[in-house]
């Protein structure tokens, strides 16, 4: 079963994350096949714009702690590459929809996003998020630090004490309180959710298309973080540092349980 499905609707590219099971948590396969698929929908003359959604229950869980590392399979980058590349998917995330992107990504927030998932949602453009869903970041209730670059755009959202509360609190947030928080810019019942997204994401695509892009292009200029793959990987270079301590491991093996001790 492939870890993101990939359909085309009209001028509209739809990404599912498709690990239901493990409720779409991130793996190197899932996580580089995002990014190659987003690389893939700006280089397609035919999309407009895409939407970035989840199959099953949840929108992501975040990084997948019990799966085994695999950069170098799925990667697509030589072993030169790979051995000093400090950004890894997480990172590109944001830098392939905010920098290398200039079609509209919409989020459809279809259940939970935690930690990176939430990282994910929040590097898209914009935000549809059924009313059953949660944003939680995560981080500190494992010992780590926020990753891709969501130290960036949620202040960016939020401001810095709205972001730091959420990063270190690690409370859900419903629905309607993200809404009134401005993380997300719509809330749809869940019955409504899987059509309300394509709808709306064929009523951008409706627009003329260099008036998608160079509006995304003019409000990222403006926007622009003085250097975001700095800063991204400054993020990075945290949280690994962060998940090599005793206290981190020790929070991870008891939220994985005791086989992961």
């Amino acid at each position: 079963m492939a870890p993101l499905e990939i359909e085309q609707q009209g001028q509209v590219r739809l990404l599912r994350l498709n690990r239901p099971s493990q409720r779409n948590a991130l793996n190197d396969e899932l996580g580089w096949a995002i990014v190659y698929a987003l690389r893939d929908a700006q280089a397609d003359p035919s999309t407009a714009v895409v939407a970035v959604t989840g199959n099953g229950s949840a929108f992501c869980a975040g990084l997948d702690l019990k799966a085994e590392r695999d950069l170098a399979t799925h990667s697509r980058m030589s072993a030169d590459d790979l051995a000093i590349d400090d950004l890894r998917w997480v990172s590109r995330f944001l830098l392939t929809i905010r920098n290398d992107c200039d079609k509209p990504v919409v989020a459809g927030i279809n259940g939970p996003a935690v930690g990176g998932g939430l990282a994910l949602a929040m590097a898209c453009d914009l935000r549809i998020m059924a009313s059953t869903a949660t944003l939680v970041t995560g981080y500190s209730r494992v010992g780590g630090a926020p990753d891709g670059g969501l130290s960036f755009t949620l202040a960016e959202a939020v401001g810095y004490e709205g972001a730091l509360r959420l990063m270190l609190e690690s409370t859900p947030v419903t629905g309607s309180q993200a809404l009134s928080m401005r993380l997300v810019g719509e809330v749809v019942d869940i019955e409504a959710f899987p059509a309300r997204l394509v709808e709306y994401c064929e009523s951008l695509a409706a627009l003329p298309p260099l008036t998608l892009r160079l509006t995304k292009r003019s409000l990222r200029n403006a926007t622009r973080h003085a250097d975001l793959e700095g800063h991204l990987r400054y993020e990075l270079a945290n949280l690994l540092r962060a998940f090599d301590t005793d206290a981190s491991k020790t929070a991870r093996a008891q939220r994985l349980g005791p086989e992961s001790a």
